[in-house]
């Protein structure tokens, strides 16, 4: 490490940039702090203003409300119905009542209680709810309600009829339950008590859901109360209006704390039951007035509180405060909104201020600059060495001869490591073992002045050295040592390299293992002036890097060499395992390997920033070759699944079995017959007729289980009929068994003989998952490999019903997940292994190829958008491998043709990339392909206009002029 010496004094350009800054600063600081102190103040009052505003209006809005409800109910207190005894006298108001109503919107409903205990209503039917929650007529737009009682107080009629809007009478029930009795209401109690207008607390009106509240005043004379419903609904729109902006919260609350006005969306009603009730201002879903209410008392200032660990500024006052009623609102502001305009001006001039600042600084700068230039650019160009930075030139003009002379000087030293900074780079980084050794050579022949310099290497022949490079030096191509010892190499290579002036200097490349690995010579001119056992240690020292990179690039040549040979081991392997795989992980990556050139070589603006670099090849190469690695963990009897009913083996052979049996009881029948003496010819016919029968749906049953034909659903029951017959079991089927099989059946005793069904689904054919269940769905919290896949309820389910009624192919589907399962391996596999940074993309590349373009394949679900373009063509080139793939003993070969067409369908459905589908045939790699891996019989004729057609892709047409 090198260690700076440091000098006294204070340069000048420091001295005059300080001076500015700390003045520019101070300065900055103070306007700043004192325009912030200001502002803020000016507009936390401005707030506070805007609060009590607000808070006026709405009361004012509030006192609208009341007292032109007041004044109606003062109206009604004197009215001729509240001397009125009877339902007939008192249904000559209902016009009067109607047209008060139709004045005053916020009327709800008018009502009239007697001291006897009868009661007479009019509501007004605003909405659908309550004509719903009242049962009334779709034209109905009043309702009246009556109860009558005799002296003694029981109910003599009840009354319910609806009106029209010209109250003309619509409908009328008398019900039985409806029961209400006046004098036990609070409002009727409550202005019982009083001698001015009763007003209850706001409630839920049940029959409009409509917030208000009840208006009640008694007329001493007559002793009738009359209340009217009011609703103050309108209140949270009018308070939306008086919001300032959307970041303040607001509320209207009661005394009890429940929510009556808000200018925000959330719903202010809420449910016990189907009691409609007040929300609470918890409820209300904002902390700030929450806590305003509980842990304030109501002031005319703005207070600050902490919500959550955020500044606010809340107000609370009262707006109504009479008749045991204690109406306040709640206001409350974040000091984020409230102060954004505050720090937006702060942000602005301390950013003017930061310019200011910097011209003034390059302004003094280039003031000192000027004054101390010759030195400082010298001090400047030795600080770069120290620096580490030996790239540039160094030359610094001056009147005085010692500046030039150290220029010159530090220029030749920072050349000479500049050149050693090359050897180690080309050591550390050339993967080229031959370019290495040469920059080497070339690097060390201008460092040290030499006429030339040579590489020589150990060739694997005992007693050879080869010329790996060389530098302005006549040396053979070989040279013959006897042995790789160093005293017969040094005397060899002094023999054919040595001229007049013995100025050639020989030194050893070892490795770590004191393996002779070559020899570096160096021929210096007669002039030098280097000491020759100095030059010699220069010599050796820079050799044993030299060893140490060869040694390197040979051993990681060699790992990659034993790392692809094992990963083409393991997909032969997996070919191997399978004839219905055969050869399909090594054309795979064939394949892909010529889409991908396609791809780099086009012309298309789809891939003109597309391209890759010798170790994204080798990357892509390495994914291909694994892409199918996890079918290492498919049950073979899955993969090579001829039949429906194969599981290790083929199990309609039991089937057969079983239809032997019933063909013997036909016969056993038939004897049995003859030996009882009944007819025989009639025997002979059943017996016929019952074998016949046997042989059909055997041979139905045989041609379903292989699976080449779509089931209908006919055929479906056909199976199950079959199935439905039985026959008898002597044997008992619980001995000879396995531990796993014994652990399937049932626990209920195997009674002999007993009689099954021909064709069953059994509990032992459940194969539960267990704690093998795979973590593919996408809210699995143990998938962290992002798959998104549906799974069976159970492992395996080797029922024949359930396996003969397969309507296409010959997997159920929990076959064709576990088959399906491979790619899931495949990327649990590959993510497992600590690939190194060049190799990360292996697992997608390699796990991505069953993924479609709409997003509905498997495992992740991805979408184009969310693939890369190696990973889409992943997808390409499996799909037709497999189509065209004419070692499969499952399958025919399909024709070039038959093939391309089949993707062009898939690209037209958006399960394959358009572009690249296109490219794949303008490039015509998949001939270049075909050509190598297809049968002679396969290879027809493509027309590319008529895959494009297929396909959805625009062909430019070329007009003639």
């Amino acid at each position: 490490m090198i260690e700076k010496k440091r000098h006294s004094g204070i340069p000048l350009q420091v001295i005059v940039s300080s001076a500015i800054i700390v003045s520019m600063l101070i300065l900055a600081a103070g306007l700043t702090g004192v325009s912030y102190y200001l502002n803020r103040n000016t507009l936390i009052a401005e707030v506070e203003k805007k609060a009590v505003q607000v808070t006026n209006n709405l009361n004012h809005q509030i006192q609208q409300v009341t007292q032109s409800v007041d004044a109606t109910v003062k109206l009604l207190e004197f009215d001729t119905i509240t001397s009125m005894q009877t339902l007939e006298t008192r249904k000559q108001r209902l016009p009067a009542l109607a047209r008060i109503m139709r004045l005053n919107h916020v009327l709800s409903a008018v009502y009239v209680g007697y001291n006897d205990g009868d009661f007479v209503l009019l509501r007004s039917l605003k909405n659908d709810h309550s004509k719903e929650v009242l049962s009334a007529p779709n034209n109905a737009e009043f309702m009246l309600q009556s109860i009558e009682r005799d002296a003694a107080g029981n109910v003599i009629r009840t009354w319910w009829e609806f009106f029209d809007t010209d109250l003309n009478s619509i409908s009328v029930s008398q019900p039985s339950s409806y029961l209400f009795d006046p004098r036990k209401r609070p409002w009727y109690r409550q202005a019982n008590t009083q001698s001015s207008v009763a007003l209850t607390a706001p409630y839920v009106f049940f029959s409009t859901l409509e917030i208000g509240t009840t208006f009640a005043i008694q007329n001493k004379t007559t002793g009738a109360v009359v209340g009217v419903d009011a609703s103050i609904q309108d209140l949270s729109s009018f308070m939306k209006d008086l919001l300032p902006n959307e970041h303040t919260a607001m509320a209207l609350v009661d005394q009890d704390g429940l929510v009556i006005g808000s200018p925000s969306d959330v719903s202010l009603i809420r449910y016990n039951i189907d009691t409609p009730r007040l929300i609470t201002v918890d409820e209300l879903g904002v902390p700030a007035l929450d806590q305003l209410i509980t842990q304030y008392e109501p002031s005319n200032s703005l207070a600050k509180m902490d919500v959550n660990g955020s500044n606010w500024y809340g107000f609370f006052q009262s707006v109504i405060n009479e008749s045991d009623q204690n109406w306040q609102v709640l206001y409350s502001v974040p000091e984020k909104q409230l102060l954004e305009d505050v720090n937006e001006h702060l942000i602005h001039q301390l950013t003017l201020s930061g310019i200011i600042i910097g011209i003034l600084v390059l302004f003094g700068w280039l003031i000192g600059r000027s004054i101390s230039r010759p030195l400082l650019l010298l001090s400047e160009e030795v600080g770069a060495l120290a620096s580490f930075d030996f790239n540039r030139k160094i030359s610094v003009a001056s009147s005085v001869k010692e500046v030039n002379l150290l220029s010159s000087l530090t220029d030749h030293m920072a050349l000479a490591i500049k050149n050693f900074q090359s050897i180690t780079q080309e050591l550390s980084r050339d993967p080229d073992l031959e370019k290495m050794l040469e920059q080497v050579s070339k690097h060390l022949v201008a460092i040290t002045s030499s006429e030339a310099g040579a590489v020589y290497l150990c060739s694997d022949k005992a007693g050879v050295m080869t010329l790996a490079t060389t530098t302005n030096m006549d040396a053979p191509k070989t040279v013959l040592c006897g042995t790789h010892d160093w005293s017969n190499m040094k005397t060899s290579l002094h023999k054919v390299l040595d001229d007049a002036e013995k100025r050639v200097f020989l030194a050893p490349l070892v490795d770590r293992d004191n393996s002779m690995l070559g020899a570096l010579a160096l021929r210096l001119p007669k002039e030098s002036m280097a000491a020759d056992n100095a030059f010699q240690r220069f010599m050796e020292e820079v050799s044993g890097a030299a060893a140490t990179a060869i040694s390197t690039r040979k051993q990681f040549e060699s790992q990659q060499t034993l790392m692809e040979a094992i990963i083409r081991l393991l997909a032969d392997a997996i070919d191997a395992k399978s004839p219905y795989t055969s050869g399909h992980c090594e054309r795979v990556p064939v394949l892909a390997e010529k889409l991908v050139e396609a791809a780099i070589d086009s012309n298309d603006p789809e891939y003109a920033n597309f391209s890759m670099t010798d170790t994204q090849k080798r990357e892509f190469r390495i994914a291909a070759w694994l892409h199918d690695c996890g079918k290492i963990t498919s049950p073979e009897h899955i993969v090579d699944k001829a039949t429906k009913l194969e599981t290790i083996h083929n199990r309609i052979h039991e089937i057969r079995t079983r239809f032997e049996i019933l063909w013997r009881d036909a016969e056993i029948a038939y004897l049995s017959g003859l030996l009882e003496g009944r007819e025989a010819l009639s025997l002979e016919k059943a017996k016929i007729r019952t074998q016949r029968k046997l042989q059909d749906d055997f041979a139905f049953i045989a041609r379903s289980n292989i699976g080449s034909e779509l089931m209908a659903e006919e055929d479906i029951e056909r199976i199950a009929a079959i199935g439905s017959q039985t026959w008898r079991r002597h044997f008992s089927s619980h001995i000879g068994l396995s531990r796993e099989e014994m652990a399937q059946l049932p626990s209920t005793p195997d009674i002999l003989p007993a009689t099954e069904y021909l064709i069953s689904d059994k509990s032992e054919h459940i194969i539960p998952w267990g704690i093998r269940r795979p973590a593919v769905e996408k809210d699995n919290p143990q998938n962290v490999w992002g798959f998104d896949m549906s799974i069976p309820k159970q492992a395996l389910n080797k029922g024949e019903l359930y396996s003969l009624s397969v309507k296409r192919g010959t997997l159920t589907n929990e076959e064709r997940f576990a088959i399906n399962d491979h790619i899931v391996q495949t990327i649990k596999m590959l993510s497992a292994l600590p690939f190194p940074e060049d190799l990360k993309n292996v697992p997608n590349i390699a796990g991505n190829h069953h993924e479609k373009m709409d997003g509905t394949g498997y495992p992740r679900k991805l979408t184009k958008a969310q693939m890369s373009i190696p990973e889409r063509i992943m997808a390409i080139a499996d799909v037709f491998e497999a189509l065209t793939a004419a070692d499969r003993p499952y399958k025919t070969a399909k024709t070039l043709s038959e093939s391309m067409r089949i993707l062009a369908f898939m690209v037209k459905d958006n399960h394959l990339d358009k572009n690249l589908f296109k490219l794949f045939v303008t490039s015509k790699a998949y001939l270049a392909y075909a050509e190598k891996y297809l049968k002679p019989e396969q290879i027809d004729t493509v027309s590319q206009t008529q895959l494009f057609n297929w396909a959805g892709i625009e062909v430019d047409v070329v007009h003639p002029s």
